[in-house]
């Protein structure tokens, strides 16, 4: 306050000491005054900092938020501003245990890895204190659960694990002397530091020598002096960030944080507050104009999300610019958070076994490969460019190549005069990028002359001309497709220093991007919720990003290296990665901080000078791969070090190209003989055997029908609530009427059949025979055994990892058994050699569902499992049970009754989210994280009786007791079509009972499980493609079905207790399983209510029985399949009087 006042008391200055900082009294509650300011503008990180820099107050709920989310960095960081690791007892077991879990979570992760690095990084500084507790620790390494130990044995969850060590972290906190007087905020007024502000204001104006009624004070910088009464005023500060308008009834208030503050600068490293494309174009401070229609200017959303702006403009009103959505979604982005609940997400299953590195397959394509990638859906099925402008589709399990098309202009007179004078000069074109659309129908080619060319794709080797673009002067460096107004739209990048957006239908140019000053390397169209954007880069290192607008990059920062780079996100779009190599061949894999367009990691472990341009793909969102010194070089996402490298048996080029498909089990590789490597891990070589063997039983197929291998991808979670349930009936449906007549199930292609072939096939279908199973010599089978009482099975599972099986009863009791792994069974998986042990945790608990006022024996049970084995979701009529599978406590429940829950299914995507069918026929889309309801879903007339996620169509398909299917959308959870299951011949009235259904591997093609009939179903029109119905060796009404593992075949359940074994795709029966096979004579009335497939094994299932019982069943040593398929129908009407493929219609409703 200067020479003004009448007396001046200085607050001391800060006075550092080894061992934390040591203030005066006023020091130290100044810093609670700005403590609290901080709190009350919600700066959130910005206070939390200060806390532990200045370590006078330890915010115990920060602290437990920090521990609950599973942030160990932030944790330790925010205790070094209070104690270290050997101040005393208390902070050595504080830092002890919490290493301690972020060990054990890593182990239950199965990321052994990371497990490692924190025994060593971390835990190692507690041996010189207990070196047999080290020793133990480290023991723990070589168990495959970590429960085995006797002492973690209770150990549960992830989330109930942490809030356990909470609760002994808050009482060690406590007695420690360092936390002494630190736990408590002191209590101050509201807005203190405001209020003295204010009152050091009035002071300043009562000293001035000409005082003015109403003064305008604008700025804190210097003392308040009001200005002579002729005098000029001084000019308004531009960008004052702490005053504002003056309220009425204040009298020198401070305005909220944010008011008239300018946007980041991007010339500046831009604050975490912002988001990593906060800043505007980066030639202009503010917004730019728009270049073209006003029309075209992008929502509120979008210009907030990629704007940021968190300050109105400079009238001084405090307005949120930010809508919800983008505030939460960069709320997440900025702090990591999670929207996982305590359960692991699927990457928590992932090893490095999960790599392919086994060379399965190799393919010569004949000219040097410039470009692959897998099919999404089919995903055997490789598209390829090469340097000479060919591009081929492999099918990589025959190594057949189904199609190849060279380069050649389809429009001359179409072509600008600049392509036709390039082309005249030198004729030559390379393919620079070669794509597939995210269904698979269409796909693109960039070429290195001007032009794109897309083309549709109808399977097999039915490839026809779409679209021909000329997109560019000069070479099309990248292409990629996208969804910016759910239209599908192709993004092109070029020489030309442009990026351009074109309507996917037909051919339209919506959009061109100008910005870049060199030529433009590649695109990585992505999206953020509802906000679609695209990354670019160009040759000069610069990356952009743009909204689909006219409205000018938001970005411009310099990707590591400043040559060529190439951008891709993880698979669930979480994460961003680069990979680029500069001009003298330094190479950079890094992953970026989105929310401060900074770079996170970089990966280590490339040559010094790469021969080339190294390129890279993700998996799995755990892995990143890269082709580097004649290697492939594979990374763990959270380590920065090489986690393993293949040289996938020699043979490779110096930086070889690669592609994983989308599971991540096959991997495309280029060799320097102009051929392709396919490398598989241990589901992709089974997934490769499957459909060998299936092609070659399909050999006896005429050739002018052969029909296209439809792709089989190996199934690593089990679908057990899908269908294994069994059909509550109210009557049994007589056996039912055959057709007479039907379509062949490919009648298209009959027209070029000769009648020779036709004769040989006739031939075949008369020598084919059902397999018949009736004695129990003839396969193998064993009842598990069951000291318990025994109440009918209502539902039964596998669990994912193959080890064990679960049974939920009709009395709302759960039995588990579990095999042993020993000698005899050295993988512990499920078999009909050994027989398993009922399992039960030490204390004896027994996991039984809420039943509530409700008959067990007559509600409607349902179970799902989670990814990982470790939590079972169930219901029997009353509250839905969360169980922990290794204590079988109930963790939660939730939704009472009524309605009852009569279904249940995850979400693919997220474990928080979960489709419960219900009683009153909705389904109710629910977030266990939050305990919320998020939308109710309409449109059966019964309860709810199936649930199907597809995450390739991104729908949910549900069935109910009427005998509808409905097919729902995602992302908004809108219903996009529905239909009755067709009724059989002879019947007019419509189908009714319970209904199930579950999707093929491929996730496009859908069983549907109806006790009249088996039926397969394309799922996005839900067309029946064909169907079964019980007659002749299997007449009897059908109790439960599923697919097999691989989904090549079709287990089915039946009430006289037969099971039968279809071919899945045909829906043949090739093989009767008699009830006498697995049961003996002379036990009737006994039957499947329930089937369930072997995750990893396609030939084993269990069945679940009326009278409480539990056969695990395999075929033969001998025979080890299911029968023999019946030879491939050629069309001839009546040759199966069952199967129909004629699309389905609604039943009168």
């Amino acid at each position: 306050m200067g020479g003004n006042c009448i007396f001046h008391i200085q607050i001391p200055h800060r006075q550092t000491v080894q061992g934390g900082a040591d203030m005066t009294s006023l020091s130290r509650e100044l810093v609670f005054l700005i403590l609290q300011f901080l709190d009350e503008e919600k700066f959130k990180e910005t206070v939390h900092k200060l806390e532990q820099e200045s370590g006078y107050f330890f915010n115990m709920k920060y602290f437990e938020d920090q521990v609950q989310a599973g942030d160990w960095e932030e944790v330790e960081r925010y205790l070094s501003g209070f104690t270290k690791v050997d101040d005393n007892r208390y902070s050595m077991k504080i830092f002890f245990e919490i290493r301690k879990q972020k060990y054990l979570e890593a182990l239950d992760k199965q990321d052994r890895a990371k497990a490692v690095d924190i025994l060593v990084k971390d835990l190692k500084v507690f041996s010189s204190f207990n070196e047999e507790l080290f020793k133990e620790i480290t023991q723990l390494l070589t168990l495959e659960n970590f429960r085995e130990n006797e002492q973690l044995s209770k150990y549960g969850e992830s989330k109930s694990a942490r809030n356990v060590m909470l609760m002994e972290l808050k009482k060690l906190i406590e007695a420690n002397p360092h936390f002494r007087d630190k736990l408590q905020f002191p209590g101050l007024k509201a807005s203190r530091l405001r209020t003295l502000i204010n009152q050091s204001l009035n002071w300043q104006h009562q000293l001035c020598k000409n005082p003015r009624p109403n003064p305008d004070i604008k700025t804190l910088f210097v003392d308040h002096t009001c200005a002579p009464p002729n005098g000029a005023r001084a000019p308004t500060p531009s960008n004052n960030p702490l005053v504002g308008a003056l309220p009425k009834g204040a009298t020198f208030p401070i305005a909220p944080h944010g008011v008239n503050q300018l946007p980041f600068q991007p010339t500046g490293a831009p604050p975490a507050s912002l988001g990593w494309m906060a800043s505007p174009n980066p030639a202009a401070p503010h917004p730019a104009v728009a270049a073209g229609p006003v029309s075209l200017t992008p929502p509120p959303n979008a210009a907030a999300f990629l704007k940021r702006p968190r300050t109105p403009p400079s009238n001084g009103a405090a307005v949120d610019y930010q809508s919800a959505d983008s505030e939460h979604l960069m709320r997440r982005i900025r702090t990591g958070q999670s929207d996982e609940v305590g359960y692991s997400g699927p990457h928590s299953m992932y090893s490095q076994d999960d790599l392919p590195k086994t060379v399965a397959k190799t393919l010569n394509q004949g000219s040097n490969v410039m470009s692959m990638d897998f099919h999404p859906q089919q995903q055997t099925i490789l598209l390829v460019g090469t340097n000479v402008g060919d591009i081929a589709i492999w099918e990589v399990a025959s190594r057949e190549k189904l199609a190849q098309r060279t380069f050649k202009v389809w429009d001359i007179s179409a072509c600008s005069m600049p392509m036709q004078a390039a082309l005249l000069k030198e004729p030559a074109v390379s393919v620079n990028r070669c794509i597939w659309s995210p269904d698979g129908q269409v796909l693109g080619v960039a070429f290195s002359k001007h032009v794109v060319h897309i083309y549709s794709y109808h399977g097999a080797n039915d490839l026809r001309q779409h679209l021909e673009i000329d997109a560019h002067v000069g070479g099309v460096n990248d292409i990629a497709f996208s969804h910016p107004s759910k239209q599908l739209c192709i993004i092109t990048c070029g020489d030309d220093k442009t990026i351009k957006v074109w309507d996917a239908a037909a051919g339209r140019k919506q959009y061109t991007f100008e910005g870049h000053e060199a030529p433009v390397y590649s695109v990585c169209p992505h999206h953020k919720e509802s906000i679609q954007f695209i990354f670019s880069t160009a040759i000069d290192g610069k990356i952009k990003a743009w909204l689909y607008d006219l409205l000018g990059s938001r970005v411009d920062y310099d990707a590591p290296g400043l040559w060529c780079t190439t951008m891709a996100y993880s698979a669930d779009g979480a994460r961003l990665f680069s990979c680029g190599t500069s001009k003298e061949g330094e190479s950079f894999l890094v992953e970026w901080n989105e929310s401060e367009g900074a770079i996170k990691r970089t990966y280590s472990g490339f040559r010094k000078r790469s021969l080339g341009v190294v390129q890279f793909d993700t998996t799995k969102n755990r892995f990143l791969a890269a082709g580097d010194e004649f290697l492939i070089k594979f990374w763990d996402m959270d380590n920065t070090n090489i986690l393993t490298t293949t040289e996938a048996e020699g043979g490779l080029p110096a930086s070889p190209r690669l592609r994983f498909n989308k599971d991540g089990n096959l991997l495309a590789v280029t060799t320097n003989d102009n051929g392709i490597k396919i490398l598989a891990n241990s589901d992709g070589l089974r997934m490769i055997r499957m459909l060998e063997s299936r092609a070659f039983e399909a050999t006896r197929l005429p050739t002018d029908s052969k029909a296209p291998i439809v792709n089989m991808m190996p199934a690593v979670v089990n679908a057990p609530s899908s269908l294994s349930g069994g059909m509550d009936r109210t009557e049994r449906l007589p056996p039912a009427v055959s057709m007479n007549g039907f379509n062949s199930i490919d009648s298209n292609r009959t027209a070029d059949v000769k009648p020779r072939l036709l004769e040989d096939s006739t031939d075949k279908n008369k020598n084919w025979k059902l397999t018949e199973i009736t004695d129990q010599v003839q396969c193998k089978s064993l009842r598990l055994p069951d000291a318990m009482h025994s109440s009918k099975v209502a539902r039964l599972i596998y669990t994912n990892s193959g080890i064990a099986v679960l049974a939920l009863a009709s009395n709302a009791l759960h039995k588990l058994w579990k095999w042993p792994r020993n000698e005899r069974n050295p993988s512990g998986k499920s078999t009909t050699n050994i027989a398993p042990q009922m399992w039960q945790p030490a204390s004896g608990i027994v996991m039984t569902n809420d039943i509530s006022d409700t008959n067990p024996e007559e509600a409607v049970a349902c179970i799902a499992l989670s990814k990982n084995d470790s939590y079972v979701m169930s219901a029997s009529g009353g509250k839905v049970s969360l169980f922990n599978m290794m204590t079988f406590k109930v963790m939660t429940t939730f939704m009472a009754p009524p309605p009852a829950a009569t279904f249940l299914a995850f979400h693919p995507q997220d474990n928080n989210i979960i489709a419960i069918g219900m009683e009153d026929s909705t389904i109710q889309i629910y977030n266990v994280r939050v305990d919320e309801v998020k939308s109710k879903l309409k449109g059966h007339q019964k309860k709810i009786t199936g649930l199907a996620f597809s995450h390739t169509l991104n729908m949910l398909v549900s069935s109910g007791a009427d005998a509808q299917l409905c097919l729902w959308s995602i992302d908004g959870w809108e219903k996009r079509k529905s239909k009755y299951i067709q009724v059989q011949a002879g019947r007019s009235s419509p189908a009714v009972g319970d209904t199930r259904v579950q999707f093929h591997n491929d996730q496009v093609h859908l069983l549907v499980v109806h006790e009249s009939q088996l039926a397969i179903y394309e799922a996005s029109k839900l067309d029946r493609m064909r169907y079964w119905t019980p007659h002749d060796s299997l007449p009897a009404p059908i109790s439960s079905a599923i697919y097999s593992c691989d989904s090549l075949l079709v287990f089915a359940s039946f009430c006289d207790g037969a099971v039968g074994v279809f071919d899945a795709e045909s829906l043949r029966p090739r093989c009767r399983i008699a009830p006498s096979a697995y049961l003996g004579s002379g036990i009737n009335n006994v039957y499947p209510l329930v089937i369930a497939s072997h995750p990893s094994e396609p030939n084993q299932f269990a069945l679940g029985m009326t009278d409480g019982g539990i056969h695990v069943i395999e075929p033969s040593e001998s025979e080890g399949k299911w029968g023999v398929g019946p030879p491939p129908d050629n069309g001839t009407v009546g040759s199966n009087p069952t199967l129909s493929s004629q699309g389905s219609e609604p039943a009168p409703r």
